[in-house]
């Protein structure tokens, strides 16, 4: 995990910028399909898609889901075990950042008029779906290795 604010900054650009691109292209084809212009599509929503998911996270999601796991999930015991940890904040902070950015999807995507009860359960549960499993079997994984590297090489 980051030890210092250098080392937050890089693992998060890691696991926005994995997350974004992938949630980014499935509702692209969810919603428009996949056709000539879905490439085109994600290249030119993802720098934006990619800001607003890394403000989230570093200035909401991420302070929230530490605070609420340290104060009402986290035992001494998980300490033996650090992978508990980071399971638990990288749950927490996929069902924040499914929120914050299906609303971010809905209102880009159709306006503000779309933001309905019942668009925004049914984006927020498809997109849970797939940012779950995506979080906590490859990207978290595969960002942990990356800052572990970079936190050796800089010992």
């Amino acid at each position: 995990m980051p030890h210092n604010f250098k080392e937050e900054l890089l693992f998060t650009g890691l696991m926005a910028g994995m997350m974004v691109l992938v949630m980014e292209a499935y509702n692209i084809a969810f919603y428009s399909g996949i056709d000539g212009s879905f490439l085109m599509k994600v290249i030119m929503g993802y720098p934006v898609a990619l800001l607003v998911a890394a403000l989230f996270d570093l200035l909401f999601v991420g302070p929230i889901a530490k605070g609420i796991f340290f104060k009402f999930m986290f035992s001494p015991k998980m300490e033996e075990k650090p992978y508990l940890i980071a399971l638990g904040i990288s749950s927490l902070m996929v069902l924040g950042m499914v929120t914050c950015m299906s609303v971010f999807g809905i209102v880009i995507e159709a306006g503000f008029s779309s933001l309905t009860l019942s668009n925004f359960g049914m984006t927020w549960i498809r997109n849970l779906v797939l940012a779950l499993p995506l979080q906590l079997l490859i990207v978290g994984p595969i960002a942990r290795m990356l800052l572990a590297k970079v936190q050796a090489r800089n010992k």
